[in-house]
């Protein structure tokens, strides 16, 4: 907490600025009841992951990392003094629900929200910053969900006109995925912000492919579900891409779909509630994001923390980078998040040509203008981490040292993009959305090769690299930029360490 004065504290991180291009009409009525997540601090703070041993369960991660009881029980008072009530309480996630109407809310968060409708629909907004009550001992670091603006946008890229395309099983085999693994006995977990997927249509391209059906199972978070659109240029087209290249690439996997709205809280639940699961997935695919300064930085902070939470459970999540290059589609330069925490595994995209299993070329992606590139940068949010200490990364555009992004890489432009079927018909998608779940879908295989779930995934993958050298199991993308940033030997701010070979990598992980 910052600025403490008198018997209420600001929350430190939560200014949030008015949306743009938006028609207002007037407050939100004060008999509005609204579900707000509260994010507590943690009892101790988590080791590095470079001190990691072997994956905890959630139960040790309650019992050490978690909320502390007695934060627990000062904020369950101070809600239900104010009138509120607590819907539920996650010790480890260390997470409270709570519901309200409007005319306590106001009072407990010192917020006044506006009734608000732009492109995508009516929402709450609100501009400024939280305070909370001093009862709650310092206890609650982010209050999301107040404002229930669209919070990311998703990252695929329909193909205008692809002239070369890729089932997953193809790029499987020209990325070099480990032969005799198929996902056996792992969770891939997907998190989806809206949209949805007919069982019909993953028969249809399952049964195409000679893969037979993977056990896709729809998770619903916050009151959302698997709700298809129809639409196939709409969020259905994201939800089917990412469960069909995961499917396709690790077909023995389970796959668990979780849906929740597409706001700072929802997305901050549906990734808690994936990285908590048991049985614990070896991965978590996102492939929604948004500019970095378009959060707030009590949002990005709980969600990197959840990410911390997911490395200390043996979970990797792999996030899309963007495929607006490097401005993300703001002005200037900027990162997209949550790609940009230093705990996800950054995913860029290439323009691939190959003929069987032989690349005749791979390049960064990008088509220029308006028509896509892949995302990359460096983070004006968060620092260098270690793992990335010795490889490059350049300065930030406006100064000072930053988290560079991305980490890894794979095919993503749609004029060379993915075979699927989206509501009914085959198209071809690409962007850095297929590139999450490729990694998701390789993450788990090698799961089920070593038998070992990855504490620390990124110094795993780095170690070895440093600046113009990339370590054995990948092949370095060397041709091509994203806009202000050129790809060259080594890592790089557009495609990371390159992209997959599997079975070097695989073989590198067996030696460690």
């Amino acid at each position: 907490m910052a600025n403490q004065s008198g018997d209420r504290s600001t929350v430190q991180g939560s200014g949030r600025d008015a949306v743009e291009g938006v028609t207002t009409s007037g407050p939100v009525p004060d008999d509005q009841e609204i579900d707000v997540t509260l994010v507590l601090r943690r009892r101790a703070e988590l080791p590095s992951a470079s001190h990691a041993s072997d994956p905890i369960d959630v139960a040790e991660l309650a019992e050490r990392y978690g909320a502390d009881p007695a934060d627990l029980q000062a904020v369950r008072s101070v809600v239900t003094d104010a009138g509120a009530h607590v819907l539920s309480e996650d010790p480890a996630g260390r997470r409270v629900m709570v519901r309200g109407t409007y005319a306590v809310l106001k009072k407990l968060f010192g917020v006044e929200l506006t009734q608000a409708r732009g492109d995508s629909g009516s929402f709450r907004m609100r501009t400024g910053e939280l305070s909370v009550p001093t009862g709650f001992g310092g206890a609650v670091i982010a209050v999301l969900g107040l404002d229930d603006r669209d919070q990311a946008r998703e990252r695929f890229v329909h193909a205008s006109a692809a002239a070369t395309s890729y089932t997953p099983i193809q790029l499987g085999e020209i990325y070099h995925f480990p032969a005799g693994t198929d996902g056996t006995d792992q969770v891939v977990a997907i998190i989806e912000l809206g949209g949805g997927y007919q069982q019909d249509d993953l028969d249809a391209y399952f049964t195409k492919l000679g893969v037979g059906s993977p056990a896709v199972t729809a998770v619903g978070v916050d009151g959302a579900e698997n709700a298809p659109t129809g639409d196939a240029n709409g969020p259905d087209g994201e939800v089917l891409l990412d469960i069909e290249v995961v499917g396709a690439l690790a077909p023995k996997s389970q796959i668990k779909v979780y849906f929740a709205p597409n706001t700072d809280a929802g997305f901050l639940d549906a990734v808690t509630e994936a990285v908590h699961a048991s049985p614990a997935p070896a991965a978590v695919s996102i492939s929604w994001g948004q500019s970095e300064d378009q959060w707030t930085a009590q949002a990005r902070t709980a969600m990197d923390a959840a990410f911390a939470d997911a490395g200390a459970l043996g979970v990797v999540v792999t996030t899309a980078a963007g495929d607006s290059g490097s401005s993300d589609s703001g002005v200037g330069v900027h990162c997209d998040f949550p790609s940009s925490s230093p705990n996800a595994l950054s995913c860029g995209g290439t323009s691939l040509q190959a003929t069987d299993t032989t690349v005749s070329s791979e390049t960064v992606w990008n088509n220029g203008a308006g028509r896509g590139a892949t995302g990359g940068g460096v983070s004006d949010a968060f620092p260098v981490p270690a793992y990335q200490a010795s490889v490059g990364v350049p300065a930030r555009k406006g100064g000072g040292a930053g988290r560079g992004v991305p980490d890894v890489a794979g095919v993503a432009d749609p004029a060379t993009g993915y075979q699927v079927r989206i509501d009914g018909t085959d198209t071809v998608i690409g962007g850095t959305s297929a590139v999450a779940p490729l990694w998701a879908a390789l993450t788990a295989r090698l799961v089920q090769a070593t038998g070992r779930r990855f504490t620390d995934v990124h110094t795993t993958l780095y170690t070895g690299a440093v600046a113009g050298v990339v370590p054995e199991g990948f092949r370095d993308i060397t041709s091509g930029k994203n806009g202000a940033y050129q790809a060259k030997r080594g890592w790089d701010a557009c495609t990371g360490l390159g992209v997959p070979v599997g079975d070097a990598l695989l073989a590198r992980l067996k030696d460690a």
